[in-house]
């Protein structure tokens, strides 16, 4: 049987490392699945997830020329993750207060207000800093 990319297949788990989980395919041939392909959510160790054995769905990713195949199970669903709902605003729903404008800023003003809140921040600990060390008499004679 021909693997092409894009198609799904039924798999079983053949076996669990710490960055994946091969699938033997249909046909004999193994995929790997990445462990950022096993689900929809961050997945902090795959054995939480899948185990040998399993029966999985999985959507051919791509196929190398030497052989290897990287597979997805997030990918095989069908279902598309659901819209993230709109966020509160923390000024009530009016504009213009308490946020300073900072959502028309370009990418380049904001660098730059990080740059002097960070140097503003280092000058007030070097400021602090030196009044510990040359305070309270510190010269000996």
């Amino acid at each position: 049987m021909s693997i092409e990319v894009g198609s799904k297949l039924q798999g079983k788990v053949s076996g669990i490392t710490h960055f994946g989980a091969f699938v033997e395919l249909p046909g004999g041939q193994t995929g790997l699945v990445h462990i950022s392909e096993v689900a929809d959510r961050y997945v902090k160790d795959i054995n939480e997830v899948l185990t040998v054995g399993d029966e999985v769905t999985v959507k051919v990713l791509q196929v190398e020329s030497d052989g290897k195949i990287g597979l997805s199970i997030r990918k095989a669903v069908d279902n598309p993750r659901p819209a993230r709902p709109a966020r509160p605003s923390h000024n009530g729903g009016k504009r213009g207060g308490g946020g300073g404008g900072r959502k028309d800023l370009t990418f380049e003003d904001k660098i730059s207000r990080f740059l002097k809140d960070s140097e503003d921040r280092l000058s007030t600990l070097k400021r602090q800093t030196e009044s510990k060390r040359g305070g309270r008499g510190a010269r000996r004679g």
